[in-house]
């Protein structure tokens, strides 16, 4: 089930949270502070695959056939060129990870930012798309929406590089960053499994689980 929530922050129906209790019982796992490394990872990849079921559920199919061990039968199947997943390095490499073994045949992008830790910008320095990304469905994927820094410039630059079917693809996210892609990227469709209250005065998520590609990659 998805549903629809608003803020003052950001206009209805602008982002849809994933509305499960198998979702919320996982996102209560991956906050607590004695949840480590292995099972964080493993977490993250499991809420994706639980939330990516409802983000994907508009993507092209087209009509066709297939024989059973029985008989002939009418079917369905994805259409066009195979979809891109795009990872924001490095906390989204475990959702491509997850998307992938929902779309095997999906081509994979890497942008990688860092956060400036004065003034919470993103710093790009890593650029590798897939040919014809321009033709894909895109699949943009990062852990955490918080300021939406990283976000707006990741989907900057697909757009820079030609894509028009973009979405978003975040474990939690706030109003703050909610709204900073919506306002520059309002075409682009954003998918949670939480929507938390605030950032703090650090641009971190509150409650939120702390930073997550230190908690998946044990650099705490």
């Amino acid at each position: 089930m998805v549903v629809t929530q608003a803020s003052e922050n950001f206009p209805t129906s602008v982002v849809n949270v994933v509305d499960h209790p198998l979702v919320a019982h996982k996102i209560t796992l991956l906050r607590s502070i004695e949840t480590g490394p292995a099972e964080f990872r493993a977490l993250c990849g499991e809420v994706t695959l639980l939330i990516a079921y409802e983000a994907l559920r508009d993507l092209p199919t087209s009509a066709t056939s297939v024989t059973t061990p029985i008989t002939d039968t009418e079917s369905t199947e994805l259409a066009g060129i195979a979809p891109s997943v795009v990872g924001i390095l490095r906390a989204g490499l475990v959702m491509v990870d997850a998307i992938l073994t929902l779309l095997p045949q999906a081509r994979v992008g890497h942008l990688g930012m860092y956060r400036d830790p004065d003034t919470h910008q993103p710093v790009p320095y890593y650029n590798k798309l897939p040919v014809n990304i321009d033709r894909r469905e895109v699949i943009v994927v990062d852990p955490m929406l918080a300021t939406g820094g990283s976000a707006v410039a990741a989907l900057d630059s697909l757009v820079e590089a030609g894509c028009t079917k973009l979405r978003l693809l975040s474990i939690i996210g706030c109003p703050e960053g909610v709204k900073a892609v919506h306002d520059a990227h309002p075409d682009v469709p954003i998918t949670l499994a939480a929507l938390d209250d605030r950032l703090n005065e650090n641009a971190y998520i509150v409650p939120g689980l702390g930073d997550a590609g230190d908690r998946i990659y044990g650099t705490l």
